[in-house]
């Protein structure tokens, strides 16, 4: 009986489960492969992702300057830039906080610019793009108030 148990136990470690060479190049090919179509499919969407961000932003921060304008009777100036935003306004009684939490960067790590008078309306509030320089062209394009339908 003894012997019998020893057979089982060493035909079993004499067996020879596992993989191949060939399995296993099937297998990281088939990975490369999924991974090819993945990056293919996703690069693109994160581009107009942070395109899309930065319309938001762009949007949120125009409504804070238009509030600002609605309580202090006129736009924030050069001087104070969006950092008037943050601010609560020294000579309102009614507001205790700014018009805006917090100032945010732009999807490429820039801060947004602000021109008063505007060039394309009564202020410009516009990031420069992938660049980070004025004008450009595809994702380095400048993204503005002027251009949110864009």
């Amino acid at each position: 009986m003894m012997k019998k148990r020893e057979n089982i136990f060493t035909r079993h470690l004499n067996n020879e489960d596992g993989f191949s060479l060939i399995e296993l190049m099937v297998v990281v090919v088939i990975m490369g492969l999924l991974t090819t179509v993945v990056v293919i499919n996703v690069l693109p969407n994160q581009d107009r992702a942070m395109v899309e961000k930065a319309r938001a932003d762009i949007r949120v921060i125009s409504q804070a300057i238009e509030m600002y304008r609605l309580d202090q009777m006129k736009y924030p100036s050069m001087e104070q830039g969006l950092e008037g935003l943050v601010n609560a306004p020294d000579n309102n009684a009614f507001r205790s906080e700014g018009y805006i939490r917090s100032l945010p960067e732009d999807p490429w790590g820039q801060q947004y610019q602000y021109l008063i008078p505007g060039e394309h309306g009564a202020f410009d509030v516009f990031s420069f793009g992938a660049d980070g320089r004025l004008g450009g062209e595809g994702l380095d394009l400048d993204i503005g108030n002027w251009n949110e339908g864009a």
